[in-house]
């Protein structure tokens, strides 16, 4: 995006007809005639600079995502029944001696949406999984047997690397990989920021842009009239081409935006202003915003985007942040991590969502209950099994 405005030279054409009343000009055109955009590769590495550490508004997407989704309850049923002293979900709610449970969801949310891919190692004491640590996945890497499927993982860092197997028996494995669906890559998951990264390139140079142009004192593009000097009416080849290299190479592109021009004899500027509604720069970069905001799944009203009334109000836009990106990400790693977990603690362990605890939909559910309470055609327990809750109804005044 360096090169997105690449200054080009024009000169009036001399001919017999014109030679003695054209006046020759030079003139910064806005053009992109020899340089393509620069996009950022797809890489963990240049997407977490670029995107994460570098881009306001996709840091507070994925911050957003993994705050809101770590702070979802997780409960262990068996039999539907909800365990609150199961032995896994009091793994889950301390993961490590060293990381509490916010900390460590926060990382594996954090990591899915920064690369599409979470990893975890479970540490076994006596076969029994006793700590739960996040592995980055920058630092991992699919050893595939003679089918092409994972047969383990090998974990690279300071230049030493450990492989993790899985056991070929019973399908163990001190690894679990969860991953955002893709369509190209059978092991790998595709990262939301991959997708919203010409939009965060888009933002970037914008901002790259206005900053330099503040730092050049914000003067406006312009215009190089050539009037004449010592009895020329026109530059020579030689100073037109000295003049043009100048223009290209010290005043092009975003580094440069604003850089006044040192002028010679015969050489007069003509300022061509050009506000930042001229160039669309602050729409561009707002269209930009939004764009990466539907990547992710937030509503741009709660990243206080303007310009955008998709939604009536804040709390409108705040239950559909929740329902359609939260929760759905919250169910899925709640179902990946009993299935992984069940190979230690149990067949019938199942982790699911603990939706009922959840503030932002406590208005909701009153309003679900209270519309369930008002069917006349079902009986209490029928009330009572839509709703999730025991059959058996019990006396408490007894």
């Amino acid at each position: 995006m360096k090169n997105w405005l690449q200054s080009t030279l024009l000169r009036s054409p001399q001919t017999k007809s014109n030679a003695q009343s054209a006046t020759p000009l030079v003139a910064l055109q806005l053009a992109n005639s020899s340089h393509s955009p620069q996009w950022t590769a797809h890489t963990y590495a240049a997407l977490a600079r670029e995107g994460y550490q570098k881009n306001a508004i996709a840091y507070r997407c994925i911050r957003l995502i993994a705050e809101t989704a770590a702070s979802v309850p997780l409960c262990v049923r068996r039999d539907n029944v909800c365990i609150g002293s199961d032995p896994a979900i009091r793994l889950l709610n301390r993961p490590s001696p060293k990381t509490s449970r916010v900390e460590f969801f926060e990382a594996f949310y954090g990591y899915l949406q920064l690369s599409g891919d979470s990893f975890l190692e479970a540490v076994l004491v006596e076969d029994q999984p006793v700590a739960l640590f996040n592995l980055r996945p920058d630092r991992m890497t699919v050893v595939t047997d003679h089918t092409g499927w994972p047969s383990g993982w090998d974990y690279e860092v300071g230049g030493k690397k450990r492989r993790f197997h899985t056991d070929r028996n019973s399908g163990k494995s001190v690894v679990h990989h969860t991953k955002l669906f893709n369509p190209t890559d059978d092991i790998y998951g595709f990262s939301p920021l991959a997708a919203a990264a010409k939009a965060v390139d888009v933002h970037n140079a914008g901002g790259a842009w206005t900053k330099a142009l503040l730092d050049n004192s914000a003067r406006p593009s312009g215009a190089l009239i050539y009037k004449g000097s010592s009895g020329s009416e026109h530059l020579s080849e030689e100073q037109f081409e000295r003049l043009k290299s100048e223009l290209d190479n010290k005043h092009s592109g975003a580094g440069s935006a604003g850089r006044p021009l040192l002028l010679e004899g015969g050489l007069d500027w003509k300022a061509i202003s050009m506000s930042p509604t001229d160039m669309d720069f602050l729409n561009a970069r707002r269209e930009a915003a939004r764009e990466i905001a539907l990547a992710f799944g937030v509503p741009p009203m709660l990243l206080g985007i303007p310009g955008d009334n998709t939604y009536a109000n804040y709390k409108e836009a705040n239950l559909a942040f929740w329902r359609q990106t939260i929760l759905p990400l919250a169910r899925k790693t709640a179902d990946s991590l009993g299935g992984w977990l069940a190979d230690w603690f149990g067949d019938d362990l199942t982790i699911v969502t603990d939706e009922d605890d959840i503030p932002a939909l406590a208005l909701e559910k009153s309003m679900r209950w209270k519309a369930l309470n008002d069917l006349k055609f079902m009986s209490d327990a029928e009330k009572r099994d839509r709703a999730g809750l025991p059959n058996e109804v019990h006396n408490e005044r007894a």
